[in-house]
């Protein structure tokens, strides 16, 4: 035994410090200032009640030259919280996975959504892929807690899938 262990005991064994990487996802909130002319495009704290105003207020999209599948995310009140651009596709069809639908859905805190999209041939009548994917993306949000409203098509006029009462 050494001085210095008969003194203060032996020698403990620290182990050496380590390091751990992990990958974390912050959720950011961008706000956008759209600077324009009109003064009624998206009015603060309207609530969408019926399919007719969402007609009225994304009736642009009927000039669209390609199919764009668009969501709006809305609180407890139905007002708009958040707008998304889901997909843009081709002349007649769009690309829509319940995973993208529902990833910004969620960050945004939606308590529901009302899905959107255009047919640039201006007749809104559903294809057999308009009523799968509203299938498809009504089960998973009732899986995940955020109703899915509505799906308006968006042509000359427009189709809601709870006028019809396929939803």
């Amino acid at each position: 035994m050494t001085m210095i262990e008969t003194l203060f005991g032996p020698e403990e064994i620290v182990p050496k410090p380590r390091s751990i990487k992990l990958k974390t996802i912050k959720a950011v909130y961008q706000t956008m200032t759209v600077n324009d002319t009109i003064t009624d495009y998206l009015k603060p704290q309207t609530r969408y009640t019926s399919a007719s105003q969402v007609f009225d207020t994304f009736s642009f999209l009927r000039n669209e030259t390609k199919e764009s599948f668009c969501t709006a995310h809305l609180d407890g009140k139905n007002r708009i919280v958040c707008l998304e651009i889901v997909s843009v596709g081709t002349l007649n069809q769009s690309l829509v996975s319940p995973r993208e639908v529902f990833k910004t859905a969620l960050l945004s805190n939606a308590a529901a959504i009302i899905l959107i999209h255009n047919h640039p041939t201006g007749d809104p009548t559903p294809s057999s892929e308009d009523l799968e994917v509203t299938r498809r993306l009504r089960e998973a949000g009732e899986l995940i807690g955020i109703k899915v409203l509505d799906h308006i098509i968006i042509g000359s006029t427009y189709y809601s899938f709870v006028e019809r009462g396929v939803i």
